[in-house]
């Protein structure tokens, strides 16, 4: 038995006030600068019952208060990073990891608490542990191709500026989808290349085309020597998405929406929409990185969030090899689940 679990049998509430402090803590860091009253809101709570944790933090140097709010320092961000590996163990999603990793076939598998779909701030952790996950793989010189979506978007807003420049590169992964400007993937490599102290390049191309119009632009010297070279990326981070949820957002028509729901279409990366099993029922008209590009890539980094994405992140790990899954509890169990009802039905 080791010190943590002889912790729990003799002071079962130490582990419950080490949880619950460093759940405060960690949205402190997640959303600072951040007020009392914000932060209570953020948690659930009321401010009088915050107020002694956030004078335990003030004291022992783990944050700072100013005009704007409460900011962790080094010392706490230190701490959180330390602490960790300890909640991961009592809330059992080390072993959920380990899991999902081996079932999967994914060599590193993280999962943060809770479920996105219920809280937002899920969503801002899933971001900080891609963004870490991320800086992990980085070398000098690499390119890292990334997609767009509100998930990468948090993953650029959640990662640390680099202290001096580094030789990467940041390429979009695909054309855009025509929605909210600083959800493009052009958006998206600008803002994570200026935190790691890289370059970046976009591509100006939609990323829904006809045929025709895909086969003439890739004729085009500076189109084929973009698309060159996010193919040649070191790293790719993307997300995964919900297939009839991705195609409305992509506006595609009623026809074709009806076909995938037809089809059994439930996943959706790369502009490849995948069925349970992980076949192609669909594809969009694109110029950028392809799906067969990936087994090139050295490392593939997938980064999904929810319950209700949990079947399409199954799917898409039967359709492409991925080094790396970042999601929450609410998919992984939903993950669990799906693959529990695979085995049943093939017995």
């Amino acid at each position: 038995m080791d010190l943590l679990q002889a912790s729990q049998r003799l002071v079962p509430e130490l582990a419950l006030k080490l949880r619950s402090r460093y759940r405060v803590l960690q949205r402190i860091f997640l959303h600072q600068p951040i007020g009392r009253r914000s932060l209570a809101q953020v948690l659930g709570t009321t401010e009088r019952i915050l107020r002694a944790d956030v004078e335990l933090f003030k004291e022992q140097g783990l944050i700072d208060v100013g005009p704007m709010g409460m900011s962790v320092t080094d010392t706490g961000q230190s701490l959180l990073a330390d602490l960790d590996k300890v909640i991961r163990k009592l809330d059992g999603r080390r072993e959920l990891e380990q899991r999902l990793s081996m079932l999967l076939g994914i060599a590193r598998v993280t999962v943060v608490p809770g479920d996105s779909e219920q809280d937002e701030a899920v969503g801002r952790d899933i971001g900080h542990a891609a963004a870490q996950m991320l800086q992990g793989y980085i070398h000098s010189p690499c390119t890292v191709a990334i997609t767009g979506g509100s998930t990468m978007a948090t993953l650029a807003d959640m990662m640390p500026r680099a202290v001096q420049p580094q030789r990467v590169e940041v390429l979009p992964a695909r054309g855009g989808l025509g929605e909210r400007v600083e959800l493009l993937a052009n958006t998206i490599v600008s803002q994570l290349a200026d935190k790691l102290g890289g370059t970046y390049r976009m591509f100006h191309v939609p990323e829904s085309l006809s045929r025709a119009t895909v086969e003439r632009l890739s004729q085009e010297p500076a189109i084929q020597e973009m698309a060159d070279r996010i193919r040649r990326a070191d790293i790719v981070v993307h997300g995964v998405g919900d297939a009839v949820a991705m195609a409305r957002r992509r506006q595609l028509d009623e026809t074709t929406i009806a076909m995938l729901q037809t089809s059994g279409a439930v996943a959706e990366a790369f502009g490849y929409y995948f069925d349970a099993k992980g076949n192609i029922v669909y594809m969009m008209n694109t110029v950028g990185m392809r799906l067969d590009d990936l087994a090139d890539i050295a490392v593939v980094i997938a980064v999904a969030g929810g319950r209700a994405k949990g079947a399409a992140i199954r799917a898409a790990t039967r359709a492409y090899q991925m080094d790396a899954l970042i999601t929450d509890e609410g998919a992984a169990r939903e993950i669990l689940e799906v693959i529990s009802r695979e085995t049943l039905q093939s017995m």
